[in-house]
């Protein structure tokens, strides 16, 4: 049997494990069309990722647009609503990005509910003129029988139906439940938004708690499909909610974002790659004030549309309020150019392609695209009738961007679950192993549990030997009095040796 020789290694010893993530790409503003140039004076002034501000544009013109049209797919029509998560670590400047782009719905909200508390005060009246009203005939009338029937029935009729509570003005939340949310269709607004620069609140609050969070997802995946609502109360009894619209954009810290897409429910219900997620360099460090810039005309003119689309009446059933939207359809160019974006995703997503890790992000790309497609569409002219080649063309290349930052987010939590597993080995050998070496059969049959499958181990004990701290010996080495093909010395400090 062969002695073993002298264990290499670097003078500074062992280092630490590293979580190494491929570098997110550049963002492609200039797809953006007609949003771009809000984007870069928002960029501009906060010096922010330029994705922040990007994803809150999206955002915003997608609550904006939604409730006018849907727009054609390789699926069918579905809406234009588009739902963002936004990856940052605090001091990155979320909220300065999201408020001058926001400004003018806020001032639109603000607006809107003064309005209604004029109108509240007027329906209260009638109301309540009404209800006196149809007290006073069901409990008087004149004659007896089918006649006093007929009467109260006549009165009735001429009364008039319930006076209609006028809608509440909000179009936005922060940290609903699914209840409230529910609620909040069936008294206020068919197209709402859910908008939070502090998503970490949503993701951790009632909505999403253990008992909640199934509905909460099975209910909005249903409204990114276009799907009605269905929902039973004690009390109010079983109801369904009909053509609503809702759009999303979360602002999270990078561990809250780790937490929820690490939730196999978000995953496996399709909750996730519903979203357009993307997690940019900081710029930290880098925002120098001396070089900060702002285009007051690119905001104004961002501001003007946006309020000029939310004083638009959104095409409803009156009394039903809900929403009546046109199908806006793709040019024929538009369409060659998706379906050849959707063939490529969907070859890359068998076993040895490169999205074969992330097929539910990549199985939706196609439909992303067109959405975008749509949302860009419907804000340059919110009449128009088709999507042409050039939308189609940016959409997709806002689709592909962030279909790779899907990729990459998810190739690194399996990079981050398996340093995660060597982290565990590695303690393991140094703490509770009592011998300087190991093979592999000893971690799977000895070691920590995650690593009780061959795999598992063989895969920890390579990241352990590329951060130097295993060896291995070489073959034939004696171990434990037998001859083994393969093992490892375990390197404890700098300059150990056998």
């Amino acid at each position: 049997m062969n002695a073993p020789k002298p264990i290499p290694f670097t003078p500074e010893g062992p280092q630490p494990l590293l979580r190494e993530i491929v570098p997110s790409g550049a963002y492609p503003v200039v797809a953006l069309g007609p949003l771009r140039a809000a984007v870069e004076s928002v960029q501009g002034m906060t010096q922010a990722p330029v994705a922040i501000p990007a994803a809150s544009a999206l955002a915003v013109a997608s609550l904006a647009v939604q409730g006018f049209a849907n727009v054609e797919t390789l699926g069918g029509p579905r809406p234009v609503s588009l739902y963002a998560l936004t990856i940052a670590r605090s001091g990155e400047r979320k909220s300065a990005c999201d408020a001058p782009l926001m400004a003018a719905l806020r001032d639109h909200e603000r607006e809107q509910s003064r309005a209604q508390r004029e109108a509240l005060q007027s329906w209260e009246n009638a109301h309540a003129l009404w209800t006196a009203e149809r007290k006073r005939i069901l409990s008087g009338g004149k004659g007896k029988g089918k006649d006093k029937q007929a009467a109260t029935q006549a009165d009735l009729a001429a009364l008039g139906p319930e006076p209609q509570r006028p809608p509440l003005a909000d179009r936005t939340v922060t940290e609903p439940t699914f209840e409230g949310l529910t609620r909040l269709f069936v008294e206020g607004q068919p197209s709402l938004a859910l908008f939070s620069d502090e998503g970490g609140q949503f993701l951790g609050g009632h909505a999403m708690s253990s008992d909640n969070r199934q509905k909460t997802l099975a209910a909005f995946n249903d409204l990114w499909q276009g799907n009605p609502i269905r929902r039973t109360r004690s009390g109010d009894g079983h109801g369904t909610l009909y053509c609503k619209r809702l759009a999303i954009h979360l602002m999270v810290q990078p561990g809250v974002a780790r937490a929820f897409m690490a939730d196999p429910l978000a995953a496996d219900t399709g909750f996730l790659p519903r979203f357009l997620i993307c997690e940019p360099p900081s710029t930290i460090g880098t925002r120098m004030q001396a070089s900060a810039r702002r285009d007051d005309m690119a905001l104004a003119g961002f501001s003007g549309r946006l309020r000029a689309i939310l004083e638009t009446p959104m095409p409803m059933e009156p009394e039903t309020r809900e929403l009546e939207p046109r199908t806006l359809q793709l040019s024929p160019d538009a369409r060659v150019l998706l379906v050849q974006f959707s063939d490529a995703t969907e070859a890359a997503q068998a076993p040895s392609g490169d999205l074969a890790h992330t097929t539910g992000a990549a199985s939706k790309a196609a439909e992303q695209a067109a959405r975008i497609a749509g949302v860009l569409t419907l804000w340059a002219d919110l009449e128009a009738a088709t999507v042409a080649e050039a939308e189609m063309m940016d959409a997709i290349e806002l689709a592909h961007f962030y279909l790779n930052e899907a990729s990459r987010l998810a190739s690194a939590a399996v990079v981050s679950a398996e340093i995660d597993r060597a982290e565990n080995l590695r303690r393991w050998l140094l703490e509770s192993w009592p011998h300087p070496d190991v093979v592999a059969s000893e971690v799977v049959q000895r070691g920590p549990n995650a690593l009780r499958e061959r795999p598992r181990a063989k895969a920890a004990l390579a990241v352990l030997e590329a951060h130097g701290w295993l060896v291995p010996l070489e073959p034939g080495t004696a171990v434990r009095g037998k001859a083994r093909k393969e093992a490892w010395y375990i390197v404890k400090a700098a300059g150990d040796v056998v």
